[in-house]
C-alpha cells in the first residue's frame, strides 16, 4: 500500500505480529535489483534522502524504518526490538513490495540486520554496504550508545535541538556548521502535537540493547560469510568507535569481492555522503549492475 510523497511513495506493509510498518519507495528500474537501505538503532528513513535522490531513478531505492521508529508502528512488547526481528520484518517488505533480488545498505544496526538477510534470503542478496559496523562491536561504542539511546530529549526549537546535538556529538563530525546540525536535527527529531522537538522513536527501544548479546546475533562472522559470493562495501569513519581498522580490515579479508574505504575526519557513523564514501558506493554499485 503507497501513498504518494516527494520524491518518493509511501510504502506500507505488515510485519507478521501485525505491525503497520513504512519505508520510502524511490521508483527506478525494474531490470536491477533494488536498493534496500536500513538505518541505525535511533534513525529512520531520513536518513537516506540524498543517498536516494542521487540514485532514483536508476535504481529502485527502499529506504526503511524499522518497527519503533518514524512512520512505523510501536512494538507492543519492547523485546522484539532486536536485530533478528527487524530481518524478519525486512524479508516480510522484500515479498511485500515484489523485490526478487537486492542490495543492502545497512548502517550500524541496518548493516547488522544486512548480514542476517544474508543467511536468511540465500541467492536474493546482489550486494552490501556496510556503513561502519562489522561482526564484532567495540565496547566502547556500545557503551557509548548504551548510555544515551532511550533517554528524553525535547526542545522548543530546532536551532535548540541542533546545539544538543552538536555538543554531544561534535567530536563524530568536527567539521560541521550550524546548517549541518540543523539538517541532522531534522533527520532525528520531530514535531510533537505538543509543539516541541522531541525524538522520533520508541524509547523502548532501549531495553533489549541494553542487555549485553542484543545489539547483533550469536556468530555475526557467520552471518557475514553468507555474503561470499557478492560484492561488498565495508565503509568506516576514521574516527569511529564502533568498528575498529582491525575488523575492518578482517572483513576484507574474509571475503573475496570485499572492498573498504575510510571516510575521514568522521566518527560513527558517516552519513555516505562523504565523498571518498559515496564514490565507494557507487563503484559497488557499478559492479553489481555489470551483466554477467
Amino acid at each position: 500500500m503507497a501513498s504518494v510523497g516527494v520524491g518518493f511513495e509511501d510504502f506500507y506493509w505488515w510485519s507478521a505480529d501485525g505491525l503497520r510498518l513504512h519505508a520510502r519507495d524511490y521508483a527506478g528500474s525494474a531490470d536491477r535489483p533494488a536498493i534496500l537501505c536500513m538505518p541505525g538503532l535511533t534513525r529512520n528513513a531520513r536518513d537516506f534522502e540524498s543517498l536516494a535522490e542521487r540514485l532514483a531513478p536508476d535504481w529502485r531505492v527502499l529506504a526503511v524504518e524499522f518497527r519503533g521508529r518514524g512512520e512505523s508502528a510501536y512494538a507492543k512488547d519492547p523485546m522484539s526490538y532486536v536485530p533478528l526481528t527487524y530481518a524478519q520484518d525486512m524479508a516480510a517488505l522484500v515479498e511485500a513490495a515484489g523485490v526478487n533480488r537486492f542490495v543492502a545498505v545497512g548502517t550500524s544496526l541496518g548493516g547488522i540486520v544486512a548480514m542476517l538477510l544474508a543467511g536468511m534470503m540465500p541467492g536474493r542478496i546482489a550486494g552490501a554496504v556496510l556503513n561502519d559496523i562489522g561482526p564484532d562491536i567495540e565496547a566502547a561504542g556500545l557503551a557509548r550508545v548504551r548510555g544515551y539511546v532511550g533517554k528524553s530529549s525535547n526542545h522548543p526549537t530546532w536551532m535548540h535541538a541542533a546545539r544538543a546535538l552538536q555538543e554531544s556529538s561534535g567530536s563524530v563530525y568536527p567539521d560541521w556548521g550550524v546548517e549541518d546540525w540543523l539538517a541532522m536535527a531534522k533527520r532525528v527529531y520531530r514535531l510533537s502535537s505538543a509543539g516541541r522537538i522531541v525524538l522520533d522513536y520508541d524509547a523502548r527501544i532501549a531495553e533489549p540493547f541494553r542487555l549485553p548479546g542484543n545489539e547483533a546475533g550469536p556468530d555475526m562472522w557467520r552471518a557475514y560469510a553468507a555474503l561470499r559470493e557478492v560484492p561488498v562495501l565495508v565503509v568506516r569513519g576514521d574516527r569511529s568507535d564502533m568498528l575498529s581498522a582491525a575488523t575492518a580490515e578482517r572483513m576484507t579479508a574474509t571475503l573475496p569481492h570485499a572492498t573498504l574505504v575510510t571516510a575521514p575526519r568522521v566518527g560513527h557513523v558517516p552519513t555516505l555522503a562523504e565523498p571518498a564514501a559515496l564514490e565507494a558506493v557507487m563503484h559497488l554499485l557499478d559492479r553489481v549492475a555489470e551483466p554477467g
